[in-house]
């Protein structure tokens, strides 16, 4: 019963772990698009999406990311054993915590007013997370690193729909 308990609560915080990783590069995108303001209208935005910012990643997004990955380690280890789909899935968890690491980075940069990227790198940037959610959930599911394979073809043809959308979108906004 414990390893059914341990599973339920580690998909609950993998959910809200994403949600956290889904919304805070659109904070990025809205802090970096607000130094396009005039005083002082560009400080109270970029202030409240930093105070945003710090209450997202430091009170759901940090705290998911740690529990889901206690919850992860109990449920292998209740598993009993370890699948080929899940070194496969373990591989992909890993690169999603370089990728929630990386959004740390640019936390730490826009909290300092540290503007290194574009609003269009941001919005591609926040497409990453999508990728990771896909590849994990089909390998979760399928169990098998040929249809994952398949699934991962899919994902790279969602990756080109997204990054023409981000395109159509950008010239919307400009035109």
């Amino acid at each position: 019963m414990t390893f059914f308990y341990s599973k339920a609560l580690h998909i609950i915080f993998v959910v809200t772990w994403f949600a956290g990783l889904f919304y805070i590069p659109r904070l990025f995108i809205y802090t970096t698009e607000a130094q396009t303001q005039d005083e002082p209208g560009r400080s109270l935005l970029q202030n409240q999406f930093r105070l945003m910012q710090r209450r997202l990643w430091y009170g759901i997004t940090w705290p998911s990311a740690i529990i889901t990955l206690g919850l992860g380690l109990t449920t292998w280890y209740n598993y009993g054993a370890t699948p080929n789909w899940l070194i496969y899935k373990l591989v992909l968890v890993a690169g999603l915590y370089g990728y929630h690491g990386f959004c740390h980075v640019l936390f730490r940069q826009q909290q300092r007013g540290e503007f290194r990227y574009t609003s269009t790198q941001l919005r591609i940037w926040n497409e990453v997370a999508t990728l990771f959610l896909f590849a994990i959930v089909f390998l979760v599911v399928l169990k098998d690193a040929l249809n994952m394979l398949w699934g991962m073809l899919g994902l790279f043809a969602l990756l080109i729909v997204l990054l023409v959308a981000i395109r159509v979108y950008r010239r919307l906004r400009k035109g």
